[in-house]
C-alpha cells in the first residue's frame, strides 16, 4: 500500500487539536510499575507519555508511528516534560523494531484499521509480546465487507474507515494469530463513517504462557 497518504494527513494534523482517536485503550491498559509498553499508532506521543509515567524509570515504552510530523511531535512532547523512558520509531507495523517476546503491554488507538496487511500485523502483536503479555486496542470494524474501490483508494484509507474488515474476519485474524480468548471490553453502536457503516470497539488479550 502507498502510505504516504498516511503520512500527509497525520504529519499535517500533528499539530492541530483534533481528536484522532475511536477508542480509549489507554484506559484499560493498567500498565504496571517496569513494565515494557509499545503503542501502535502513538500520535502525538500522549498516551506513550502516560504509560511513561506508570511504568517508571525501571519500565520503558515505544512509539510507532507512520507519520514524521507525528514523530517529531511527540519527541518534542517528551522532551518538553522531561520524560526520557520512552522512544519512538517511524515504522509500519507490519515490520515492529522491536525484539520478539519483550513486551507486556500493547495498546492502540484506532490505527490497525490502517494496515492493508492486517494479519501481518497481529503476528507481529503476537511476536513482540512476552508469554503472558497482553494487549488493549481499539479499532474499527465494518458492518459489510468494504468495496474494492475503497479500500483500494489509499487516500479513503488514510481518512481512517475505507481500510477496515467485518467483525467476523477481525476475529479470525486474531486467532490465527494466536490470540484464541478476546474480550470486547467497549464497543459502540454503529455510525457512517465514509461512505461504509462501521463501529468501533476495544478489544483485550492475553499471549497464553504456554505452547
Amino acid at each position: 500500500m502507498n502510505l504516504d497518504p498516511i503520512n500527509i494527513r497525520y504529519s499535517e494534523l500533528a499539530e492541530t487539536s483534533c481528536c484522532l482517536s475511536c477508542g480509549g485503550a489507554i484506559n484499560h491498559a493498567n500498565a504496571q510499575r517496569g513494565e515494557v509498553c509499545v503503542d501502535l499508532g502513538s500520535g502525538r506521543g500522549t498516551d506513550v507519555i502516560r504509560l511513561a509515567e506508570k511504568v517508571g524509570d525501571e519500565g520503558f515504552v515505544y512509539g510507532i508511528d507512520i507519520a514524521e510530523g507525528m514523530i517529531t511531535k511527540a519527541q518534542k512532547n517528551a522532551e518538553k516534560l522531561g520524560i526520557t523512558n520512552v522512544r519512538f520509531i517511524r515504522a509500519a507495523l507490519e515490520s515492529l523494531p522491536i525484539d520478539s517476546q519483550s513486551v507486556n503491554l500493547i495498546i492502540s488507538n484506532c490505527t490497525l484499521n490502517h494496515a492493508e496487511n492486517k494479519q501481518a500485523v497481529w503476528n507481529e502483536i503476537y511476536r513482540i509480546l512476552k508469554k503472558g503479555g497482553r494487549f488493549a486496542i481499539s479499532d474499527i470494524y465494518a458492518l459489510q465487507p468494504v468495496p474494492v474501490e475503497y479500500k483500494n483508494n489509499p487516500a479513503m484509507v488514510a481518512e481512517c474507515w475505507a481500510g477496515s474488515v467485518t467483525k467476523d474476519e477481525y476475529f479470525r485474524i486474531l486467532d490465527n494469530a494466536g490470540f484464541s480468548s478476546v474480550e470486547i471490553l467497549e464497543e459502540s453502536e454503529p455510525y457512517e463513517k465514509g461512505k461504509i457503516v462501521v463501529a468501533s470497539f476495544t478489544i483485550a488479550a492475553q499471549k497464553n504462557c504456554c505452547c
